[in-house]
């Protein structure tokens, strides 16, 4: 661990190759954050549950548990970024690794002043977030679920902090099922909601047709979605999170 300011931004760094997690240790120090540095996962873990972390940066290959359990079993309490590295570029496990919830990925060998770079875009957009998360807790006219944040009086929609554009209908339904969470709800019901038109047996293509723009907007993989999720034979809900302060 290399100690600084308090006031420093902390980031965990978690890579058995000895020579990459020293080399940045090196780099973050010199941009004065704050580094808790761990060669295996197992190590890490007491740091996780007792450090305020403020981003990680995490190998996949690990000795003990892998990166993507260890990214898995931060996000279940832990909203900060993460970025993942591997010395494999498979887009297989890009997908795997920011479904569970990593922001970033980065394949070995890298450049490290890239790295650093992408640590500061993502500690940016942190705080901006982190400011929203505190506005919102003033403002009753937002609705926050996961990543998504819901403005109603603006009528604009936030995914991980960066405004999305959704037609009109189209927020009209995100209102709905941000507005229940865990509720599900048939298509009839969301057309008669939304359209405000009684509902026959021709309006399910037209649903399952917004839902899918819905996701292709909001979701990090449409095929996998997170938050909009199909319920088979019934209808659509919306999947229930914490507030998360995303990077």
């Amino acid at each position: 661990m290399r100690g600084r300011d308090w006031m420093a931004e902390k980031v965990l760094v978690v890579d058995d190759e000895r020579d990459i997690a020293d080399l940045l240790e090196v780099y973050l120090g010199n941009e004065n954050y704050d580094v808790f540095k761990y060669y295996s996962a197992r190590e890490a873990l007491d740091c996780i549950e007792n450090q305020e972390i403020d981003l990680a940066i995490l190998d996949i290959m690990l000795p003990d548990i892998n990166g993507f359990s260890l990214c898995q079993k931060i996000r279940e309490k832990y909203t900060y970024p993460i970025i993942m590295l591997t010395a494999k570029d498979e887009e297989t496990d890009k997908i795997t690794g920011l479904t569970l919830g990593a922001d970033d990925y980065v394949t070995k060998p890298f450049r490290p002043l890239e790295l650093i770079a992408r640590v500061k875009a993502h500690l940016r957009r942190y705080r901006v977030w982190s400011n929203m998360e505190a506005e919102k807790k003033k403002d009753p006219d937002q609705i926050v679920n996961g990543g998504l944040v819901l403005d109603k009086k603006q009528r604009v929609i936030f995914v991980e902090g960066e405004e999305v554009d959704l037609t009109a209908t189209e927020y009209k339904i995100l209102e709905l099922l941000m507005a229940h969470p865990g509720q599900v709800f048939p298509a009839e019901q969301i057309y008669e909601n939304v359209w405000q038109e009684t509902a026959d047996y021709t309006v399910e293509n037209t649903v399952m047709v917004h839902i899918r723009h819905i996701r292709e907007k909001v979701e990090i993989d449409a095929k996998k979605p997170r938050y909009v999720k199909v319920v088979w034979g019934i209808g659509y809900k919306m999947e229930k999170y914490g507030i998360i302060i995303w990077g």
